[in-house]
């Protein structure tokens, strides 16, 4: 079981709920995309890299041989974190999940919360294949208190929360009835032994039970 955590904090309450999203989703039809998450990580590491090389030749060559480097280097640093902060505001929104089902269903959830607030808020944006031109996005904005999946004492409980989102979004229930119709049908698959196997193990058996009474 996972460490309860503080119930009034509002951002270990978002963190925990973000953190549970996509593991539900990915355990259903779902394969996520990190694009996003990517894409900042690459333009994070570039920066690092950036100032690390620049304070190594510093240290190495001294400032008069690289003063005219550093000054572009500290441009550029200053670029890619520019770029870096542009990117989470208005590319990532807040998403904390993007995936899409063997049928083609794109998904997209962005989570936020209010200060002072204990709600959790969600963004949905999904297409349908069947019924929807390609990239025609249907969105839906939905909210439900943390108290509905956590404890008093700050234990997360997956079951509620998993129910809340099939109950909202349309494309997660029929993930999740899709899913839970194959579990069933795996449940029901019962092996059948070949009518020689159970001649031979009948017998076997009885000579078992003689011999242990013995």
């Amino acid at each position: 079981m996972a460490s309860p955590i503080a119930v009034y904090s509002l951002p270990d309450l978002k963190n925990t709920t973000d953190d549970a999203l996509p593991n539900y989703l990915t355990s259903l039809d779902f394969k996520q995309s990190h694009f996003l998450t990517d894409v900042r990580l690459a333009f994070g590491y570039s920066a690092v890299v950036i100032a690390a090389v620049t304070f190594g030749f510093d240290y190495k060559l001294g400032w008069d041989e690289t003063k005219e480097y550093t000054y572009w280097a500290v441009i550029a640093y200053f670029l890619l974190n520019g770029v870096l902060t542009l990117w989470i505001w208005f590319a990532e929104k807040g998403k904390i999940f993007q995936g899409v089902t063997t049928n083609g269903t794109l998904l997209t959830i962005a989570s936020s919360v209010t200060k002072h607030n204990p709600m959790y808020q969600l963004v949905v944006r999904w297409t349908d294949p069947a019924t929807s031109e390609p990239f025609d996005w249907e969105s839906r904005e939905i909210s439900a208190p943390f108290t509905m999946w956590f404890s008093s004492d700050g234990q997360f409980i997956a079951k509620p929360f998993q129910q809340w989102l099939s109950s909202e979004i349309p494309v997660i229930a029929a993930a999740s009835m899709a899913g839970s119709s194959k579990k069933t049908g795996r449940e029901s698959v019962r092996p059948e032994l070949p009518d020689e196997m159970m001649q031979t193990t009948g017998p076997a058996l009885n000579v078992k039970s003689r011999k242990g009474g013995k």
